[in-house]
């Protein structure tokens, strides 16, 4: 099942990120992409995740093509211009990616030699838009292309931003350009969800919960620097005097889920690759 039968035919959707090497050494997280076979029904390739060099996203879809994962590519704002996403956009669906996450892209940090120079020729909910003009056989300058792309098409949304009610507006925006599906930031706090889930309630595409396993206190520390996660203190308090924080992290991703399980309609996890913990939190939901 493709990941976007999966939209339409499935109660719960699952899908997990990987992010793809600083170099050309692939061995590792290929590997890594095997234990995710069978159990999520798609999978992000980050884009130069936290504005920080990766290998091509693009290229990355193609080979979790290659060993049987349907993949979702995402695509970012900062680091091209519309014509150069077009370009890629065509390149990928060329090479079998059928899936796109829409996203702005982390503000590029200045670096100890230079500044990378941020692009932001489009935003988000344009760059939606401008998939779905694709899908319709037109680029972005309103000109028929030669065989039009399928892609299924998402967004993201923080449901922990203060205040909200800019995140909602957005988040409106982004399913009247076409979204089809959205992920979500990290979320820890079932209660603070809930109360935004509420106010979303006349929204209809999926909605998939962001979770990012912690598995150490430091990482809990420094998860609390991220805009919009909240990590109740109880939860670090939980991980810090647990004998196994690994195993802690796996029931504590659990019980978030289970907590929402009547107000989404799947879970996105994040792991920054240590993707071993998703099986078990799988069946454990």
């Amino acid at each position: 099942m493709t990941f976007k039968e999966a939209l339409k035919s499935k109660d719960f959707v699952i899908t997990a990120e990987l992010s793809p090497p600083k170099g050309v050494d692939l061995e590792n997280v290929l590997r890594k992409a095997d234990i995710l076979k069978g159990k999520v029904d798609g999978v992000n390739a980050t884009d130069n995740q936290v504005a920080v060099l990766h290998l091509s996203s693009v290229a990355f879809c193609a080979l979790l093509a290659q060993k049987g994962l349907d993949p979702i590519l995402q695509t970012n704002c900062r680091d091209r211009n519309a014509l150069a996403i077009e370009a890629d956009l065509l390149g990928a669906y060329a090479l079998g990616i059928r899936n796109v996450l829409a996203i702005t892209g982390d503000y590029p940090k200045k670096s100890l030699h230079h500044v990378v120079k941020p692009v932001f020729d489009i935003d988000s909910v344009q760059l939606i838009k401008l998939i779905k003009d694709m899908n319709k056989g037109i680029d972005f300058a309103g000109e028929p292309l030669v065989g039009a792309p399928n892609f299924t098409v998402g967004g993201v949304v923080n449901p922990g931003a203060d205040p909200i009610e800019g995140q909602i507006i957005k988040l409106k925006k982004k399913i009247d350009a076409g979204a089809q599906f959205i992920q979500t930031q990290i979320v820890y706090d079932i209660d603070g969800f809930k109360k935004f889930r509420d106010k979303i309630k006349d929204i209809k595409v999926k909605i998939l919960l962001g979770i990012l396993p912690v598995r150490s206190s430091k990482m809990a520390q420094a998860i609390q620097n991220i805009p919009g996660v909240h990590l109740p203190k109880k939860l670090i308090d939980r991980i810090e005097k647990a004998k196994d924080p690994v195993q802690e992290c796996v029931d504590i991703s659990a019980e978030i889920i289970n907590g929402l399980k009547g107000y989404i309609d799947g879970v996105h996890f994040m792991t920054l690759n240590n993707v071993e913990v998703i099986p078990e939190i799988i069946s454990r939901i």
